[in-house]
C-alpha cells in the first residue's frame, strides 16, 4: 500500500497532482487537461493552452469557444505561411495544432444551430487532413457506409505490420474526439497492429456534419463498421478488437454482446449502466421529480439550468446528441444505456480498465467486470500511477504502456 506524501505547493491543495485546476470548474478542468495531454504528441503545447485557460469563465461556454479560437486561428496562419515558403515540417506541426485547436473549441460549446459549429469541425478536419499529407503519418480517410449516410474515420496503418495484422477499432464517448487519442491509434501502430479510428453517431463529424445521434443499440454502429474492417487490406479478420473510451464504455460492450467476430473487448472505463452513473449525480429533488412523468421533471431540469450554466450546458448538449427535445426523454435515453441484462452475452475476452479517482462513473467499471461472464480482466490504475482519473486523462503515456501489453499477448 502505498502512502501519498502531503503537498508542500499551494498550488496542489490535496495529495495528488490531480487536486490542482487550472479551470475553478470540475468539467471544463477535465476537458482542459485532455488538450494538455496531447502535448505527448505535438498536437497541443503548454503556452499556447495555457493562454488559452487565462480567457475561459467558469460555466460560460461562449467564454470557451472564444478562447479557442484566436489560438486555432493563429496556428492555421502560421501553418499556411509556413506552407507558402516552402517549410513542410514547419506547415504540418502547425497544422496540428490548429486542427486540435479548432475541435478544442467545440468540447465545451453546445449550441447546435450555431454556425460556428460547423465551421469549425470542418476547419479542424482540413488541418488534419493537411497534417497527414504533409507529415507523411500513415492515416487515410474512410467513409464507413451506415443507413444513408456515412460514419467519417481514419484508417491507420502501422508501417512495421506483418502482412496480415491485426486491427483496433476505436471510438471516443461523449465529448472527445477519436483524433485526439492518439495514444491509442499511435500505440497500436507502433507495435504493428493496424487501428480504425470511427466518429460514431452522437460524436464528432457523424454528429454535427451528417446530423446523426447517439443510439443505445450500438451493435447497429458496429456491425457496420466490422462489414468493411473485415475486408481491409492486410487485415486479419480473425483478430479484431474493439474498444470504447468514456461513454464508450458502455458502447463498446454493449456492441460485443452481439457482434460476435470481434476477437476482443476494451472498456475505457467500464461501464454496466450509465443511467446509474447519469443519476447518481441528480440532486434528489430532481430524482423525485423525475418520478411524478414528463411535465413536471421538464419544469425542474429547467429550473436547474436556469441556475447553473454549466447544467444547462450538459442538458443542452446530450439532448443534441442523443436527438431528444426534452430532458425527460434524454433520461429514458440513459435508462436505456443498461447492460445488466446483456453483460453475459459477451464471449469474447474483455478489458475492464478504470481509475482510483474515477468521477463521471464511480463503481461502474467493477459493477460491469463482476456481471461479465467471458474471460475478463480489470486493470485498475492507482494513485501511485499519476493515471487514476477518467480515462486516464494526463497519463496517457502510462495507459498505453499497460494497455497495449495486456493487447500484445492477446492480439
Amino acid at each position: 500500500m502505498t502512502t501519498a506524501v502531503p503537498s508542500v505547493n499551494p498550488l496542489f491543495p490535496g495529495q495528488h497532482w490531480t487536486s490542482h485546476q487550472f479551470i475553478a470548474d470540475e468539467v471544463m478542468d477535465d476537458q482542459f487537461k485532455h488538450h494538455l495531454g496531447m502535448m505527448l504528441f505535438g498536437m497541443s503545447d503548454l503556452g499556447e493552452c495555457l493562454e488559452v485557460a487565462r480567457s475561459i469563465a467558469v460555466d460560460d461556454e461562449e467564454s470557451w469557444i472564444q478562447a479557442w479560437t484566436p489560438m486555432a486561428r493563429a496556428l492555421q496562419d502560421r501553418a499556411e505561411s509556413a506552407e507558402a515558403a516552402g517549410r513542410t515540417v514547419t506547415a504540418a506541426d502547425c497544422h496540428l495544432r490548429a486542427s486540435t485547436y479548432w475541435r478544442a473549441s467545440l468540447m465545451h460549446f453546445g449550441p447546435p444551430d450555431d454556425p460556428r459549429m460547423a465551421e469549425h469541425a470542418r476547419r479542424s478536419y482540413q488541418h488534419y487532413d493537411r497534417y497527414l499529407e504533409l507529415s507523411g503519418y500513415p492515416g487515410e480517410y474512410l467513409a464507413i457506409p451506415y443507413e444513408g449516410s456515412s460514419l467519417p474515420s481514419y484508417l491507420y496503418r502501422s508501417p512495421v505490420a506483418d502482412p496480415s495484422a491485426p486491427l483496433l477499432i476505436f471510438f471516443q464517448g461523449r465529448d472527445a474526439w477519436p483524433e485526439d487519442t492518439r495514444w491509442v491509434y499511435d500505440g497500436a501502430i507502433r507495435r504493428g497492429i493496424h487501428c480504425l479510428a470511427v466518429q460514431c453517431p452522437g460524436q464528432g463529424l457523424a454528429l454535427r456534419l451528417n446530423g446523426l445521434p447517439f443510439r443505445p443499440d450500438w451493435e447497429n454502429v458496429v456491425t457496420p463498421i466490422v462489414d468493411v474492417a473485415v475486408g481491409l487490406d492486410g487485415v486479419d479478420a480473425d483478430r479484431i478488437a474493439l474498444m470504447g473510451l468514456s461513454f464508450g464504455g458502455y458502447l463498446a460492450p454493449r456492441a460485443a454482446a452481439y457482434e460476435k467476430r470481434l476477437k476482443l473487448c476494451i472498456a475505457d472505463p467500464g461501464v454496466l449502466s450509465w443511467w446509474a452513473s447519469i443519476s447518481a449525480g441528480l440532486p434528489p429533488s430532481l430524482m423525485e421529480a423525475y418520478g411524478e412523468g414528463p411535465e413536471v421533471f421538464n419544469a425542474a431540469a429547467a429550473a436547474i439550468a436556469e441556475q447553473s450554466s454549466t447544467a444547462g450546458w450538459f442538458l443542452r448538449d446530450s439532448c443534441w446528441k442523443h436527438g431528444v427535445d426534452t430532458p425527460y426523454a434524454l433520461m429514458k435515453e440513459f435508462e436505456a444505456c443498461d447492460l445488466t441484462d446483456v453483460a453475459k452475452l459477451i464471449e469474447c475476452e474483455t478489458l475492464v480498465m478504470d481509475g482510483v479517482d474515477e468521477r463521471f462513473s464511480t463503481g461502474q467499471a467493477e459493477q460491469l467486470y463482476e456481471a461479465l461472464e467471458c474471460p475478463k480482466e480489470l486493470m485498475l490504475f492507482g494513485t501511485e500511477s499519476t493515471a487514476q482519473l477518467h480515462c486516464q486523462n494526463g497519463a496517457t503515456a502510462t495507459a498505453a504502456e499497460h494497455l497495449f501489453d495486456w493487447l500484445a499477448d492477446r492480439l
